[in-house]
């Protein structure tokens, strides 16, 4: 989530380039991008990477690491794509594809953590 605050989305960049501060008839507020921004931070984690991350471990809890990881991503990449089809409802595939990876690279850390965690909480448990 930190990472969207760093390297903001270039959906972000354009909304808030759009118009300066001081100018009256401006659309949107930066402000409200922020909140924007953070709106979609925590729905990303509610929506794709909580449940990816304990569907992915729970899956993978008799193999190893990188298969973890891979069960996970590939969850968190369904549940991105039905998201995106769903609250954008977008037809052009071209600009979903490029929202989707924006997503998947975003995202792809917070999986990682979910099955580090996981794979250390139970070799403690097992030892």
């Amino acid at each position: 989530m930190l990472l969207t605050y760093v390297i903001p989305p270039a959906w972000a960049l354009d909304a808030y380039g759009a118009a300066p501060a001081s100018d009256p008839s401006a659309d949107i507020p930066p402000f409200v991008i922020f909140a924007g921004m953070l709106a979609y931070c925590v729905g990303f984690h509610a929506l794709v990477q909580i449940p990816s991350g304990l569907l992915g471990t729970r899956l993978g809890l008799s193999h190893g690491g990188l298969i973890t990881y891979a069960s996970t991503l590939a969850i968190a990449g369904i549940l991105t794509a039905s998201a995106l089809l769903v609250a954008l409802r977008m037809e052009d595939a071209g600009e979903l594809t490029q929202l989707w990876a924006d997503f998947m690279v975003r995202g792809s850390l917070g999986p990682a953590g979910y099955v580090w965690i996981a794979r250390r909480s139970r070799e403690i448990t097992t030892t």
